[in-house]
């Protein structure tokens, strides 16, 4: 497996690890929990998701030959107005991670050194999935915590639960 090849499956392996975590924490929302803020300046788990979409689209389309902060985007206006239902938010996430997904199945030998542009600064590949990958997984994790907040005892961990990291490694280790 050469370089290009084993960096690009990490990667993906890493991106559908914090979908994942995404997936998991709205199955424990209701619509109404989507739109919990802790205070009337903090974003909502439906605000965090509207970001994160129009990021991935802006950044993921033609990313290759156009500059990935898109002309069309209106980055300001993906913090108010939320999704109206937790269905229509989740509509919006696949959208964003298929447009991800589809955008790093079209990488490889042949453009794996392109270099792209973000707001007209020039990435290597690696260097903008990277940013991205730090980006979304950030935003993940402020999913999960909100989300944890919401639920409170009813919190399902997403992880190795607290006071378990024993029996998990004792299973890691068989």
């Amino acid at each position: 497996m050469t370089f290009e090849e084993n960096y690009l499956k990490n990667v993906l392996f890493e991106f559908h690890r914090y979908k994942t975590m995404g997936d998991r924490t709205f199955e424990q929302l209701s619509d109404e929990e989507i739109h919990w803020q802790y205070a009337p300046t903090d974003n909502s788990i439906a605000i965090i998701v509207k970001h994160m979409v129009g990021n991935m689209l802006s950044r993921w389309t033609n990313f290759l030959t156009e500059d990935c902060e898109k002309t069309w985007r209106n980055r300001d206006a993906e913090f108010i107005e939320a999704y109206d239902s937790k269905k229509t938010m989740i509509m919006a996430w696949e959208k964003g991670w298929n447009c991800l997904f589809e955008a790093i199945a079209s990488i490889d030998a042949s453009n794996f050194n392109t270099k792209i542009k973000i707001r007209n600064e020039e990435h290597t590949i690696v260097e903008a999935i990277n940013r991205q990958l730090a980006h979304y997984s950030s935003h993940v994790g402020q999913l999960a915590y909100v989300g944890k907040m919401i639920k409170g005892p009813q919190w399902i961990s997403l992880s190795i639960p607290k006071g378990s990291s024993g029996d998990f490694n004792k299973k890691m280790f068989r």
